[in-house]
C-alpha cells in the first residue's frame, strides 16, 4: 500500500458529499504523504465536520526515543486487532472518514517507477476508513485502515485503502468493533469499479492524475 493519495475536489463540494461543516481558511491539500496534511471527517454530537489532520500516528521506537529523535509517522493500519490499534478502532470517538479522489503506487521497474494513480468510477470523492486521535508529538493525526489488494491492485501492491461507499459512512462512524473488522477483513471492491491511470510521472515528482473525475453529487 503506497503512502500517497490526494483530493482534486474543492472545500464546498467535499463539505456537500458528506453532509459535513467546513471552518473557515480550511485548505485541500495539493497531495498527502505521511507526516503531511491532510482532509479528514469527524463527527461530533450528531454533527460531521472537516479538519486538518496530520496523515500518520507516532510510531513507537525504543530506540529513537533513547536517542532523543522524534518518532516516525505511522499512517497505515494493517490489523485492526493488533495491539497497537484494537482499543482505538474499538471506540467510535477515534474513527474518522479520510477524504481522498485518488491514491498512488510506484509502478515500474526499480530505479525507474513512475506514479499509477487509483480512482473509482463513479465516485469523484471517496472515503478511507480511518482512525484519528489528539497525540502529544504530532497534534492531531489519521491512520487510515488497508486490506488485500484487489485485481486492478495487484500488479502494483498487494494491499489498498478499506473505502468505504456514502451507505456506509455511519456504519464506520458508530458500528461495533465486530462490524469494524469485517471491513477490513472482507472482500475487497469489485476491481472493474477501479479507474486506473498508469502515466509517466517519477514516482518521487509531484505530478497529480492526469484525468480528474468530475464532481457529481453522491448523497
Amino acid at each position: 500500500m503506497s503512502r500517497l493519495h490526494t483530493v482534486q475536489a474543492s472545500i464546498e463540494d467535499i463539505a456537500r458529499h458528506f453532509l459535513a461543516e467546513a471552518p473557515a481558511g480550511l485548505s485541500v491539500p495539493r497531495d498527502t504523504i505521511e507526516g503531511c496534511p491532510g482532509i479528514v471527517v469527524i463527527e461530533r454530537e450528531g454533527r460531521r465536520y472537516l479538519r486538518n489532520y496530520s496523515w500518520g500516528f507516532p510510531r513507537p521506537d525504543r530506540a529513537r526515543a533513547e536517542r532523543g529523535d522524534p518518532p516516525e509517522p505511522l499512517g497505515l493500519v494493517a490489523n485492526v486487532t493488533s495491539p497497537m490499534w484494537h482499543r482505538i478502532v474499538a471506540d467510535p470517538r477515534y474513527r474518522c472518514l479520510i477524504v481522498l479522489t485518488h491514491f498512488a503506487n510506484p509502478d515500474g521497474l526499480p530505479g525507474e517507477k513512475t506514479r499509477t494513480w487509483f480512482s473509482i468510477q463513479g465516485q469523484p470523492i471517496v472515503a478511507w476508513a480511518g482512525v484519528c486521535r489528539n497525540t502529544p508529538e504530532f497534534g492531531p493525526v489519521y491512520a487510515g485502515l488497508t486490506r488485500d489488494e484487489n485485481g486492478a491492485i495487484r500488479p502494483t501492491n498487494d494491499r489498498m485503502p478499506v473505502i468505504l461507499m456514502p451507505p456506509e459512512y455511519d456504519e464506520w462512524l458508530h458500528g461495533s468493533a465486530e462490524q469494524i473488522i469485517r471491513y477490513q477483513f472482507g472482500p475487497p471492491i469489485a476491481p472493474e469499479r477501479m479507474v486506473v491511470d498508469r502515466t509517466d510521472e517519477r514516482w518521487r515528482s509531484d505530478g497529480l492524475p492526469s484525468r480528474p473525475d468530475p464532481q457529481i453529487p453522491m448523497l
